[in-house]
Parts: structure tokens; sequence; C-alpha cells
């Protein structure tokens, strides 16, 4: 991708696509989703639980993709999924079902102008209205709403009045995401009910927390984030999620330290979050970060008692 001052319509389109990153054509969902209170841990009797937390970073949630395929062919059995902003994307494609396998031939067919719909020229609270992607997901996913997956599925997004974040598990699977994804000044924020949210990374940058609170007793966290000192700011758009990255260290690195038993982190350091023609490439940095780590995680999975 050139480099730019400023971010043109055709890099809107791959930023927008970059959230969505696979799915069909388009059709509306059911209900608006709503918060739930996730169940405690309870029962010392049943099978240890693995959740799987998916990271923001806009086109470099490709990566996510990778990470799935690699623990699926080492039989890593994930119970349960969280994801914020482009994690939850991938996330609500994992929780109905698809495998990695699936999930990776949906994201390199991907046409991203069919998710791009531009807000009318008045409107100026965000360039893109995201009912678009709203509505290929939900096509992609049959309608399903947020219970109704084969996995418990958390999509975490930020209320734009009081700033505290909500986890939204049951409901209207794209109107979530599409919150989750709002990333402000590109997408409009999304009102449900008496509230409006926006993206989920604000708080939750990768949702570690939500994750365990969601039930699970090992938590493999996946950071696709870029490193302030070596992000690329070539575009507008670039610009912005650096401006997220830096307001989301410290509130990421106290979530991972706390609440995550392992960190995936996919080598993306040469990919804009902007840049989605590097789909491919951030697939297999997904899948050889896995291999990198295999035997540290392996050995984390069989101190708990878990067998791969």
């Amino acid at each position: 991708m050139k480099s730019s001052p400023r971010l043109s319509r055709r890099a809107f389109s791959l930023a927008a696509a970059s959230s969505v990153l696979a799915a069909c054509t388009t059709t509306s969902g059911g209900g608006a989703p709503v918060a739930a209170t996730p169940a405690p841990n309870a029962g010392a009797e049943r099978p240890a639980r693995i959740g799987l937390a998916l990271g923001g970073g806009a086109a470099r949630g490709f990566a996510h993709i990778g990470v799935i395929k690699a623990l699926e062919a080492r039989n890593v059995r994930v119970d349960l999924v969280a994801g914020t902003s482009a994690g939850s994307v991938i996330a609500a494609l994992y929780a109905s079902g698809m495998n990695g396998i699936a999930i990776n031939k949906l994201a390199l067919t991907m046409d991203e102008a069919s998710i791009s719909d531009w807000a009318m020229p008045f409107r100026t609270r965000g360039i893109l209205q995201g009912v678009a992607l709203q509505n290929y997901l939900n096509k992609t996913l049959d309608n399903r709403p947020i219970e109704k997956m084969t996995k418990p599925l958390g999509i975490v997004a930020t209320d734009l009045r009081s700033g505290q974040p909500i986890l939204f598990q049951r409901g209207n699977t794209g109107i979530a995401v599409r919150a989750s994804c709002s990333v402000p000044s590109i997408f409009e924020p999304v009102k449900i009910g008496d509230h409006e949210y926006v993206d989920g990374g604000l708080v939750s940058p990768v949702p570690a927390a939500f994750a365990h609170k969601m039930g699970a007793d090992f938590v493999i966290a996946v950071d696709i984030s870029a490193r302030p000192e070596t992000a690329l700011t070539q575009s507008s758009f670039d610009v912005l999620m650096q401006t997220f990255t830096i307001m989301g260290q410290s509130i990421k690195a106290y979530e991972l330290d706390k609440y995550a038993d392992a960190v995936i982190r996919p080598n993306l350091n040469a990919m804009s979050s902007s840049d989605f023609s590097q789909r491919n490439a951030a697939i297999l940095a997904g899948e050889e970060a896995v291999a990198k780590m295999w035997p540290t995680l392996q050995r984390q999975l069989a101190d708990r008692g878990m067998r791969v």
C-alpha cells in the first residue's frame, strides 16, 4: 500500500473490510444484543475449559485465523471464545462451528466493497454506517444469535456515554460485532436500546478478562496489536490505530498479566493495520506464532491436566 497523508475512499473500504474479514451477502438479523452476566465458575467436577481471547487490530485480525488453524492442527480444544473489534468477527465465525480452514477460505475470497456502506454527507459521526458489516456477518451465520452458537461467545464493546465495557452474550450477532468494530470517526456509533456503543478495543484490547469471566480455566490470548515503536503509520487510519495502541497499552498489559495464561503474539511488524492485501501473510504469521511457542503452551496445558 502506498503512503498517503490522507485516507482515500478505497482505503476506508479496506479499513472496514479489515473489521469483517469474511462473509457473504446481506440480510438483517433478529433482535438487538443484550449484555448478560456470565455464570461464575462452578462445579469442581466439570472438565477444565480453555478460552480463546481474540484482540483488535483491524487488518491484522487475519492472524487470528492462522492461530485457530494451528491450535486445531495440534488438537487443542477451545471451549469458549471472546472477541474485541476485528477479533470479534473471527470469534463469531469460530463460535458458530466453522473451523480454521473454513474461515481461511472465507477470508481469502472476501470482497471488501460489499461491506462498505458510506454515510450520508450530512452525517458527521462516522464515514461508514456499519449496517452492511452487520448484515454481511449475519448472512454468513444464517442469522444465528449469540446464544445459539456452537461455542459460548462473548463480544466486547464500549458504552460511549459511560466509557464502560460491555460483554454481549445474547442477541443479534451482527449488531454486537458491528458495535465492537465501530472505530470512532470511521464507523458511526451503534445504538442499542438507550445506549450507544463503539469499538471494544478502547476498554479491552485483548479480552482475556472476559474469557475468564465466561468460565475459562485456561485463557489463550491473541495479541495482534502493533507495538508503538514498530507500528507503520502510512495513512490516517494507521495513525488512528496507533493512537488506540498507545492509549490501550496499560489496560492491555494489566489484563494479559492478570487473566491470560498464555499470550500468542504473531509477528506482524511489517503489516499496516489498513493493509487488507496482506491477509494471507497475516494468517501465516498466526500459524507461525503458535508453532514457535507450542512447546511452552503444550507444557502449560499439561500442567493443568489438559491433554492435547
